[in-house]
């Protein structure tokens, strides 16, 4: 797919790279510098990820959140522990609305359907590298039962080979982790700081909904 036309970018051209799951492009392009002049010639290899949609399921009820953990070879790569805290997500499919996308990821990470979805903003996750962009949901749920720990069990597309673990957290306790920096995951920490500042005018429009 070509880069969208913009007045202040000139493509000198596109080439694939790499053709698997996940495209490489090469791009070479010059763009207008914050003189008014253009720029030399660039080469830059973008990562084809496309549109993507997560949700923060939010109990207004019982003000909690209910997020998954599961293991990621990049975050070992990073030498951070590779099981992540993680809101349920995914790639949207060919032409899928990201609301669809959240729905479904909901049904396929979590057995769980939600209810109304408040959209939270649209966020690049890796700017200097890849075009993903992912819409982020705060979404209205039940939050199933939990034993003392807050597990509530397993889940995730067997096909897929999905290990995914669930777990309920009161939501203020999910909060100070994240302003406290224990959530590696962007989109995690993003939501839940987006919920630190609405929790209360959310708590107020859903549970009198």
């Amino acid at each position: 797919m070509s880069l969208p036309p913009h007045p202040d970018v000139v493509v000198e051209s596109e080439e694939r790279a790499w053709s698997g799951r996940f495209p490489i492009d090469l791009v070479r392009f010059r763009h207008r510098r914050f003189d008014g002049a253009m720029s030399g010639e660039r080469r830059w290899e973008l990562w084809r990820r496309g549109a993507a949609a997560a949700v923060l399921p939010y109990d207004p009820v019982r003000d909690a959140v209910v997020l998954i953990e599961q293991f990621r070879l990049p975050a070992l790569a990073a030498g951070v522990d590779p099981v992540l805290v993680e809101l349920p997500a995914g790639l949207c499919d060919q032409n899928e609305a990201p609301e669809t996308t959240a729905r479904r990821e909901m049904r396929e990470e979590m057995g769980l359907d939600v209810g109304a979805l408040l959209p939270v903003g649209a966020f690049l996750l890796t700017p200097g590298g890849a075009d993903e962009l992912c819409h982020l949901y705060v979404g209205r749920v039940q939050a199933p039962a939990a034993d003392a720990a807050g597990l509530v069990g397993h889940a995730g597309l067997a096909a897929e080979d999905e290990d995914i673990r669930i777990r309920v957290w009161p939501a203020a306790e999910a909060i100070a982790a994240a302003a406290e920096g224990r959530m590696t995951n962007s989109v995690t920490t993003i939501g839940l700081l987006w919920l630190a500042a609405r929790r209360d005018w959310l708590r107020t429009q859903w549970r009198t909904a």
